[in-house]
């Protein structure tokens, strides 16, 4: 953790045991404790734990990085009881708005010093035993769900047939090392917006740069959770958001598209969002270059650094197939995973026994031993889903199934600018690394300065979904920033297709 990051944290825990001594102050004479040791950062909710006779091994808590900021509304609570606080209201209010309350309750209420007789004196009615216990629920579960794991359910098909939709899986925190939310003042397990209404579920008063304890790296051929890079910007209404971004809209508009044009004249019934990182989307892919490497994607098989990637047994591509007989298909369905109903096997009527399938590496493999079949090729005229990819310029004839080559960029790794990879680099040096950025006759202003040459201030990566032809991934929108990782992947707790998925239960994702 860079050391500019660990003294905000610090500085935001000494701020919020410090900005309520003025209210502390007067209530430690009155328990017999000198003012002066209200203004002591830390030293004061060490004595606050003293008068109210509570465990003190609570102040060391305290400096555990950012769990020490819920540590420090208990210590206040607490401390409020010994004063004959003990409502919810006074409890709310010494947690949430301390510098205020306590200040308010030394000088407008004047109580007395009950000491911890009096607060053991005072029974509590069941209906705040429930409360107290919700409240702790959710404080906990908070934490393990920033820090630990969380659940993530798959919304679309991009990672068929590995991940399924209504996957339920847990993702875990810990694998590359848990991130620190940069909006922490957020409702409980809510995302960015409310379930009711169009009102934002998070505050951006409190902003925390990108800080990772224990970073680990993202390794090539992970499943990865992130937060959907072009996402920031968003067009806030049904069928639009990450689905339709607002980037793609944009630039659609600029050529001269009416619909997307009449979509950004109208902010009323399109209002345009913008999310901080941590607040964006979420995705999920098969993370296929790390930072460094050389990528290129050539018939949609994945080549790093001039080697052939090994093939997700369950990534996708659609075939023509050539039976040596009419086929069976409810066979199909049950020995090679192929539903007539979704699409994924049909006759395409141009010659006897010829099928369009929709086929996994494996089953292709599968079907190839079989004997049923005399030939599997790529369906070259198929192009469900294609159109323009990044980065969207005029010099790059890449497309969905031959894309590249493309150097993923790595943290310190210097890269000369040219005007042929600018438009690949641009985004991520200007938005991503937080730089004026640009470039003028050929030549490259940064931040004022012109350059020749950009040194990389993080790690990116290159995601793509197992389903390599229904996928909106890399090929559309580029690198994934390394303050962009959410977790791992690690393994499905449930899924559900008209009914419970029985055989996909605590399965482990590879």
């Amino acid at each position: 953790m860079p050391l500019q990051h660990i003294f905000i944290v610090y500085l935001i825990s000494t701020l919020i045991v410090f900005l309520p001594s003025f209210g502390f102050a007067k209530l430690f004479v009155k328990a017999g404790a000198p003012a002066w040791k209200a203004y002591v950062p830390f030293y004061n909710t060490w004595v606050m734990q003293d008068l109210a006779k509570r465990p003190k091994h609570w102040v060391f808590w305290q400096f555990i990085p950012v769990v020490g900021w819920f540590i420090s509304p208990g210590i206040f609570i607490e401390f409020a009881k010994v004063f004959g606080q003990f409502s919810f209201g006074s409890h709310t209010a010494a947690s949430l708005a301390a510098p205020v309350y306590f200040p308010y309750l030394a000088y407008k209420k004047n109580p007395n010093f009950i000491g911890e007789e009096g607060v053991k004196r005072n029974k509590k009615a069941g209906w705040r035993e429930w409360v107290d216990a919700a409240v702790f629920a959710v404080v906990a579960a908070t934490l393990i769900r920033t820090f630990v794991f969380e659940a993530y359910t798959i919304p679309t098909g991009s990672m068929e047939k590995t991940l399924l939709v209504k996957d339920f899986l847990f993702v875990s925190k810990l694998s590359y090392g848990p991130r620190i939310p940069n909006t922490p003042l957020s409702v409980p397990f809510v995302h960015n917006y409310m379930p009711i209404g169009t009102a934002k579920s998070y505050s951006t008063a409190i902003k925390i740069p990108y800080t990772r304890w224990f970073a680990a790296p993202v390794k090539r051929g992970d499943a990865v959770v992130f937060n959907f890079p072009a996402g920031d910007t968003v067009i806030h209404a049904p069928g639009f958001e990450s689905a339709n971004p607002y980037y793609d809209i944009k630039r659609r508009a600029a050529l001269g598209s009416p619909d997307d044009r009449a979509v950004l004249n109208d902010p009323s019934n399109f209002p345009i969002v913008v999310h901080p990182v941590d607040k964006s989307d979420n995705y999920i892919k098969r993370c296929v270059g790390i930072a460094g490497d050389m990528l290129e994607v050539k018939k949609n098989v994945v080549f790093v650094n001039g080697k052939q990637e090994e093939i997700p047994p369950y990534s996708e591509i659609n075939y023509i197939v050539t039976a040596n007989t009419g086929l069976d298909f409810d066979v199909m369905k049950e020995e090679y995973d192929l539903n007539a109903e979704k699409g994924d096997i049909s006759l395409t009527g141009v010659k006897m026994n010829e099928y369009r399938m929709l086929l996994t590496h494996k089953a292709k493999e599968k079907l190839l031993k079989s004997g049923l079949v005399s030939s599997i090729v790529l369906d070259e005229a198929y192009n469900g889903g294609g159109g323009d990819v990044f980065p969207y310029d005029t010099l790059h004839k890449w497309t969905r199934e031959d894309f590249g080559p493309v150097w993923i960029p790595q943290k310190r790794t210097s890269l000369k600018l040219t005007p042929e990879n600018y438009s690949i680099y641009e985004r991520a040096i200007r938005v991503y690394e937080r730089n004026d950025f640009s470039m003028q006759n050929g030549k490259f202003l940064l931040n004022g300065k012109e350059v020749t040459d950009y040194v990389f201030k993080m790690d990116y990566y290159w995601m793509m979904g197992d389903n390599r032809q229904g996928s909106q991934d890399s090929r559309y929108w580029g690198f994934v920033p390394e303050d962009r990782i959410v977790g791992k992947a690690w393994m499905i707790w449930f899924s559900y297709d008209g009914g419970p998925r029985w055989n996909r239960l605590f399965r482990m994702i590879k």
